[in-house]
């Protein structure tokens, strides 16, 4: 994706056939059965797992490798890009529609359900001493006592850095519209490593949940919804940072222009989706 777009490009480019979808199905399968598998205890679990993250990786490096080649083949007309810039637009709304169903859960639960449980008609019937309380440990004696997560200081911290981060690339990306590679490839830098510094405070985020606040996935629906919003956030950003270090890499083999450089586009378009999700979580997780 991203590079120069020529006149002599097909009308619309039809690649041939290609092994990886294929790749693909078997890396989908040993990640279910491989995870599947782990969390029955099975002892080859862990090593379907692996390898599904090892088939994942070549399929992704050989697919989009030949996808870059392709576009820096000048095999790629404006319908292509067009109908890239539309793939990448719905993909990001399926993320958009993932993260309001795991906002929902936190809301349904918070809002909706432990009112209805703390009224007089339920209370007296299920659990007497149930007090509606944010965060809420259900029955008293069933779930090990806990301290929430606090906004200070890593979560108010990680809000400066992937909010630095996107002005950062914003910069990049102006960089490279104007054709100043050589600052592009310095803010994209900065971008990325704001990222992976992310990373690294949320791990110590979730080491000092477990050994210092006892907060876990099983402390009750807090500690289930805390770790699944945060956790698959941090995973996007992950994703996301890959992401830019790819094309970082790319630039600095002399791909996109500045006319052309979809693919930068569309890993800035990813990582500000993630700077707004974290947003949301910093207010609604962290703060109410």
């Amino acid at each position: 994706m991203g590079g120069t777009t020529t006149h002599g490009a097909p009308y619309y480019f039809v690649p041939g056939q290609s092994k990886w979808p294929a790749v693909g199905a078997i890396a989908l399968a040993l990640f279910g059965f491989g995870l599947a598998s782990w969390f029955n205890g099975a002892s080859y679990g862990p090593w379907l797992f692996a390898g599904f993250v090892a088939v994942l990786i070549y399929m992704m490096v050989g697919w989009f490798g030949d996808v870059a080649r392709e576009s820096e083949g000048g095999l790629y007309s404006q319908r292509v890009d067009g109908s890239f810039r539309w793939s990448m637009g719905w993909f990001i709304f399926s993320e958009v529609m993932f993260f309001a169903a795991f906002f929902g859960a936190l809301f349904y639960a918070r809002s909706i359900s432990m009112p209805w449980l703390g009224d007089l008609d339920h209370k007296s019937i299920l659990w007497p001493d149930f007090t509606a309380i944010w965060p809420n440990a259900g029955p008293a004696g069933t779930i090990e006592a806990f301290q929430t997560m606090g906004p200070w200081p890593i979560p108010t911290i990680n809000t400066a850095l992937l909010l630095t981060s996107g002005v950062t690339l914003t910069i990049a990306h102006h960089a490279l519209k104007e054709n100043r590679r050589g600052s592009a490839q310095f803010w994209l830098l900065a971008t990325v490593l704001l990222g992976f510094i992310f990373l690294g405070f949320q791990a110590y985020e979730y080491i000092h949940a477990y050994r210092d606040l006892n907060l876990k996935m099983t402390s009750g629906i807090f500690g289930s919804t805390f770790f699944m919003l945060t956790g698959f956030h941090g995973f996007h950003v992950t994703v996301g940072a890959i992401m830019l270090a790819v094309v970082l890499f790319r630039m600095t083999r002399g791909h996109f222009t500045a006319e052309n450089h979809f693919a930068f586009e569309a890993a800035a378009w990813y990582w500000h989706f993630v700077d707004v999700v974290w947003l949301g979580l910093y207010i609604v997780v962290y703060w109410l």
